[in-house]
């Protein structure tokens, strides 16, 4: 079993191909994951093939229990997968990838009232981050009726670009058409990410998760890449003389990118239609 907490900012996550989005990933306030103790021989799961595109075999949907003061959870254990205590915007920031500020036209009712998901896979294994988010939007369209189209929007955004002594950067050539490596630990005050395979479009979908708007990437870097990122998170400023820096600082010296504030059009999801999910 693997569960998956939302913590008010940090994004922990083990490998994105075992359990992400970037849940993820992937919300805008972040998902912390929390394992079984693997080093007291719990086996690693079985995953998905990567080219499965999976859709709920069954799937329940019910409101959350208002006397449950438990904190919101996403639970694996193989093809089950539990969203717990979540809003339909919650799901839509997990599934899509997106901020709040990129959804617009959601009545107040999806905001506020929260949901319980209990489903099975239809294809054996435990989802990755994108087969997650894939059974999110099927549950959206599936359950909720949700329909929406694609605007883009001038907003506040991070704008991701080349520092002026350009990337520190490693080339990956292995598979350019495989998936990001994603090794991530978040202790004490300070997040690591150890990244491989990766695209700027990876990263910024991944930086999206620690900031607080859109991140659009403006590197012109089309490869993929190996590279640590590590820093010291706002929220528990570390104060060991050795402590990495601030996220916006890490960036530009350890991997020659730059996070800069911008306005800049961005993706936005326009719901037109979404409906209370009808009993089981």
């Amino acid at each position: 079993m693997v569960e998956m907490g939302m913590t008010q900012r940090a994004c922990g996550a083990m490998r994105l191909g075992l359990i992400g989005l970037t849940a993820v990933a992937l919300l805008a306030s972040g998902i912390a994951v929390r394992a079984q103790d693997t080093a007291a021989g719990v086996a690693q799961p079985k995953m998905m093939p990567k080219d499965a595109d999976p859709d709920w075999e069954v799937v329940t949907v019910k409101p959350s229990d208002p006397n449950d003061n438990g904190h919101q959870r996403i639970r694996f254990h193989g093809q089950h997968v539990m969203l717990l205590d979540h809003t339909v915007e919650d799901i839509l920031l997990i599934g899509h990838g997106v901020q709040k500020s990129q959804l617009a036209g959601e009545p107040n009712w999806v905001k506020t009232e929260r949901w319980d998901v209990d489903g099975i896979s239809d294809i054996e294994g435990q989802p990755s981050m994108q087969q997650l988010q894939e059974m999110m939007q099927e549950l959206l369209a599936e359950r909720f009726g949700l329909k929406l189209h694609h605007e883009r929007r001038v907003m506040p955004v991070f704008a991701l670009t080349v520092a002026r002594d350009g990337p520190k950067l490693a080339l990956n050539s292995s598979d350019p058409n495989g998936w990001m490596d994603q090794q991530n630990n978040m202790s004490n005050g300070r997040d690591v990410e150890a990244l491989k395979n990766t695209s700027m479009s990876d990263l910024a979908l991944i930086l999206q998760f620690r900031v607080d708007r859109p991140v659009v990437d403006e590197t012109g870097l089309k490869g993929r890449y190996d590279f640590k990122l590590q820093w010291t998170t706002d929220e528990a400023r570390d104060p060991a003389p050795d402590a990495p820096p601030g996220l916006f600082t890490a960036i530009q010296e350890q991997i020659g990118l730059k996070l800069e504030p911008a306005k800049a059009p961005a993706d936005v999801l326009v719901i037109d239609q979404v409906e209370r999910p009808e009993a089981n």
